[in-house]
């Protein structure tokens, strides 16, 4: 199972959102900065890491809202933990992705996120989360 962190950055009541790339696997799909957790590596870390590789910032990593598993069609499985950022150091800069949206909680619903990202952007979209 693969392992991965992400990030719900959050700035003036609004998240930082992402858009693949149509390289990427699952291409054009939005989802929450963050990647997967290397060997050996504690989740918060990897999570710092790939938020200074993808958007060039030093973020401070709150507390984690949710861990959802999440089974594809494909046969492949992902643990996917989500931790609240208030707080960053840095200009977000896109560095991999196609596209970067701040969306206010209502929104996030009309953007065809990750099939495993669904069900928590329900949740916050329904203020059962942050």
């Amino acid at each position: 199972m693969k392992r991965v962190v992400a990030a719900l950055i959050l700035k003036d009541g609004k998240f930082l959102i992402c858009q693949r790339t149509r390289h990427q696997t699952m291409p054009l799909k939005w989802e929450f900065p963050g990647g997967k957790i290397e060997e050996g590596e504690q989740p918060r870390d990897a999570l710092r890491r790939e938020l200074d590789e993808e958007l060039g910032i030093n973020a401070k990593i709150g507390e984690e809202v949710a861990r959802i598993r999440h089974d594809y069609k494909t046969g492949s499985s992902v643990e996917l933990r989500f931790y609240v950022v208030r707080e960053y150091q840095g200009e977000i800069e896109n560095r991999i992705f196609r596209d970067l949206r701040w969306a206010g909680r209502g929104e996030l619903p009309s953007y065809d996120f990750l099939e495993a990202d669904r069900e928590l952007v329900k949740d916050i979209a329904e203020g059962k989360i942050i």
